[in-house]
């Protein structure tokens, strides 16, 4: 998803989220208890300013697409990727965030 939003002329950076607990209730884990996160990826404007966030789906395969001014997310099927690109830059004034 990555390198076709930059072939569209998108900035864009990964996220990867680990959750760590080291304690709870005074109870320590020795190695703690670790939770991960889908990975997130966050297309930016020419600023720097997040302008959209893709992150994977309940589904597998699907992705999840978070934009400015739309309350809820879009689900796009995973053979569609381009379909995401084009949601990104169609959501700013332009063409392009």
């Amino acid at each position: 998803m990555q390198k076709l939003l930059k072939a569209k002329g998108v900035h864009s950076y990964a996220v990867h989220t680990i959750g760590l607990k080291l304690s709870e209730g005074g109870k320590s884990w020795p190695l703690g208890q670790r939770t991960r996160y889908a990975p997130e990826l966050v297309a930016c404007d020419e600023g720097g300013r997040a302008v959209a966030s893709v992150t994977m789906g309940p589904r597998p395969g699907g992705y999840l697409v978070s934009l400015p001014n739309v309350p809820a997310l879009r689900n796009i099927r995973r053979e569609r990727p381009e379909k995401v690109a084009e949601l990104i830059l169609s959501a700013h004034p332009g063409g392009r965030p």
